[in-house]
């Protein structure tokens, strides 16, 4: 499609790679039938296609956009669905963080909107902030009735996740390990749910690889980014790059892992959002943790085989990191009965979507947790964070990360989300 930036637009990288992107799609629409957003609602601008057009009429004008071409932007999940499906390869991450910095910069929101935005960005990132939060919600979700939207909106989803939690874990020191690898800690597992980063560093430990915990500032950024808050996304990928090469320092890193492909699905594309080689080494070396795993030569099972495992693959996993096959395949190793849905549609998390959009998500939600639940699972398996937590709020089967699993497998507890 024909594009009419100027060339004092197109000094800008970001810009001109978005302008790329806008030429190389051709409007077939095949990306409609597998956006989540689109199916559920039936609007042509709540598709990928429709999107494309308001990013670029928006970007080319560099104007104020109008509260209508916000919240269709705002609506779009970044599932990425839709770059799977495109026969022309149009790297839609491009275009749609391209549209989010700048709403985000040219202030296009109420000033509401912009405050909570803002609130999310500034405390999720933070442990403790988010742990104070989390304990506050819950406190007050009883009342939530009486709390304005936002924040009704806000106690409902912190009275739905797991109650933050700590937990003790004592780094292993191998004596010969056969390779050294940078573990990824984030910010909201490591509150509610850091038996996940506990089970990964046993598992290492069996396999006699040593982990080394990396975490910058306590964020890889995703969150900022999908908000449109590039400088505080930077901020923390900056430091993520830096604590990594500190480490490096001792030894090399054959590979970054992180147990969150949410996460690993916006490391991996450093090289572009900081545009420097050493951010794009640190890109180019991060796996998923069972990606990573699936190279490596494991020990027999200790645990009766059998376990039913309803896998659901996380869009950022499917999609962004494209390792979605590494799971599954670990485990049926093991010896468990793992079942890939057909469904392989988002579930409505995205990072913080379910906060900013709680009704689209829920119904998303429903939908995903009744086509999984259809499969008669003993336990539910996702290898991202936001997913885990969204699908637990409805499942009545325990919801794992599949490192749990592994570890069970190994010689470790049997798994349990709040465990």
């Amino acid at each position: 499609m024909r594009t009419n930036f100027t060339a004092q637009q197109l000094s800008d990288p970001h810009l001109k790679a978005a302008e790329s992107q806008l030429r190389a799609c051709v409007h077939c629409g095949i990306c409609t039938a597998t956006c989540p957003t689109y199916t559920l609602l039936g609007d042509e601008l709540d598709g990928p296609r429709g999107r494309i057009q308001l990013i670029q009429h928006m970007l080319e004008a560099d104007t104020i956009p109008s509260a209508k071409v916000v919240t269709h932007i705002d609506r779009c999940l970044s599932c990425l669905a839709c770059v799977s499906a495109c026969p022309s390869g149009v790297n839609y991450p491009r275009l749609i963080d391209q549209a989010r910095a700048h709403i985000e910069r040219k202030g296009a929101r109420t000033l509401v909107q912009r405050l909570f935005r803002w609130t999310l960005g500034a405390i999720i990132p933070r442990r403790t902030l988010l742990r104070a939060m989390l304990k506050m919600g819950r406190v007050v979700a009883p009342m939530a009735s009486l709390l304005p939207g936002k924040l009704r909106v806000l106690a409902q989803a912190a009275d739905k996740l797991p109650a933050p939690q700590q937990i003790s874990s004592v780094q292993a020191q191998l004596d010969t390990p056969l390779l050294s690898v940078a573990l990824h800690v984030g910010c909201v597992q490591e509150v509610i749910a850091p038996q996940i980063t506990a089970a990964a560093r046993r598992v290492l430990a069996r396999l006699n690889i040593q982990a080394v915990c990396v975490e910058g500032k306590g964020c890889c950024g995703a969150l900022n980014h999908h908000l449109g808050q590039s400088q505080a996304a930077h901020r923390y990928a900056s430091a993520l790059v830096a604590d990594i090469a500190l480490h490096e320092k001792a030894q090399p890193f054959s590979a970054i892992a992180t147990t969150a492909s949410g996460c690993g699905s916006v490391i991996r594309d450093y090289g572009f959002q900081l545009g420097n080689e050493h951010a794009g080494q640190v890109g180019a070396r991060t796996v998923d943790i069972m990606e990573l795993i699936s190279g490596t030569k494991l020990p027999p099972a200790v645990v009766p085989s059998g376990t039913r495992i309803v896998f659901h693959t996380p869009c950022s996993l499917q999609h962004g990191m494209k390792q979605s096959k590494a799971g599954p395949s670990v485990l049926r190793q093991l010896g468990f009965e793992v079942i890939e849905p057909r469904d392989t549609a988002c579930c409505g998390s995205a990072g913080v979507y379910n906060v900013l959009e709680p009704t689209i998500a829920r119904e998303l939600q429903m939908r995903k947790v009744a086509s999984l639940l259809a499969l008669k699972p003993q336990f539910i398996a996702t290898g991202n964070i936001g997913c885990l937590a969204q699908i637990a709020a409805q499942a009545n089967v325990g919801v794992v990360h599949p490192i749990q699993l592994v570890d069970w497998a190994l010689g470790g507890a049997r798994p349990s989300p709040s465990s």
